[in-house]
């Protein structure tokens, strides 16, 4: 077989969001970094309702000079469950009530597609093309089981998946399970049951390294104070978390996972087997990862070894990825 050439140029890339303080730090990466080519974001609901979810993408893209980029609005809440608003860590709004930092806001109208209907013909315009995306979901995975599972074919336009969630050690959660795999476990599972079947790589930038790469107060009040808008907004999103949770520096957080896409050298992984439990009373929502390193006969095991092998990152270059945000 013939390897498939590496891309040149910059890499084609497709954002799924729940914006989201995070988020919006990724956004900003994203959008004006060079050596990626933003093709389109789509929104899913997560950290605020998605129709605020919408308007806080739009704004932060509208911030960082792209009203270019496509944003589609998507699924309104989990497969099975309601949704579950983080407030408590993003705000009222989602954004922590930065209106000076994001004023005016965006009033652009979404694309009129769903974010389903987006997310396959952005990939299918990409196979067309001879070109790869990289998918990059910062959210639960809702929008994302629900296109693999309806446009199978869309997998003909992707390279990988990286996705930020879930965990080999601990939760933030609950104490086993990950905000965005814990707000939709089904929708998680069901991604990583079409990845594999559908030959797509998936990386899981989890909170093994999601806290790790962080930026200081100090730094974040000299990104405020400079003229161009999205360093002011860059800032704000920072010394919002610093406040948030009285620390002196706080995490880039899903911003690392486009690092990742960046730059995957700063990022160490290793090919495990990963499940997500669906029923546990106090595990639901967990990335169960089989870290075990023995090879003989598992037979004792009767749930076998799980069949999605994914790359789980277990460490990170902090300062690396860090610099590269800044």
């Amino acid at each position: 077989a013939v390897p498939t050439p590496a891309p040149t140029g910059p890499t084609p890339v497709v954002l799924d969001v729940d914006t989201g303080v995070d988020d919006a730090c990724a956004l900003l990466l994203a959008a004006r970094h060079p050596a990626l080519d933003l093709r389109a974001v789509t929104c899913v609901a997560g950290n605020a309702e998605v129709d605020q979810v919408v308007r806080n993408t739009l704004s932060v893209l509208d911030v960082a000079g792209r009203p270019d980029v496509p944003v589609a609005r998507g699924a309104t809440r989990p497969l099975l469950e309601p949704a579950r608003p983080a407030r408590h860590v993003h705000g009222e709004d989602g954004l922590g009530d930065l209106d000076d930092a994001v004023r005016p806001r965006s009033e652009r109208r979404p694309d009129p597609r769903h974010a389903v209907e987006l997310l396959r013909d952005v990939a299918l315009a990409a196979a067309e093309a001879g070109e790869e995306l990289t998918l990059v979901p910062l959210a639960p995975m809702t929008n994302v089981a629900l296109a693999l599972r309806t446009y199978p074919e869309l997998a003909r336009g992707l390279r990988r998946i990286v996705f930020m969630g879930g965990a080999a050690r601990h939760g933030n959660a609950t104490a086993a399970a990950e905000f965005n795999v814990w707000h939709d476990p089904e929708a998680a599972a069901v991604v990583l049951d079409a990845a594999g079947e559908l030959g797509i790589p998936v990386t899981m930038y989890g909170l093994d390294v999601f806290y790790d790469v962080r930026v200081t107060r100090s730094t974040a009040t000299d990104l405020i104070g400079r003229t161009d808008p999205v360093a002011r907004l860059a800032g704000a999103l920072i010394d919002f978390q610093c406040r948030r949770f009285a620390e002196d520096d706080a995490t880039i957080g899903d911003a690392g996972a486009v690092c990742a896409v960046i730059d995957p050298d700063g990022l160490s992984t290793q090919r495990l087997p990963v499940r997500v439990e669906l029923s546990g009373s106090w595990t639901r929502g967990q990335t169960v990862v089989d870290r075990r390193d023995w090879g003989g006969d598992q037979d004792h095991d009767a749930h076998g070894l799980a069949p999605a092998l994914i790359d789980v990152a277990l460490g990170v270059q902090a300062e690396r990825y860090a610099r590269l945000w800044l």
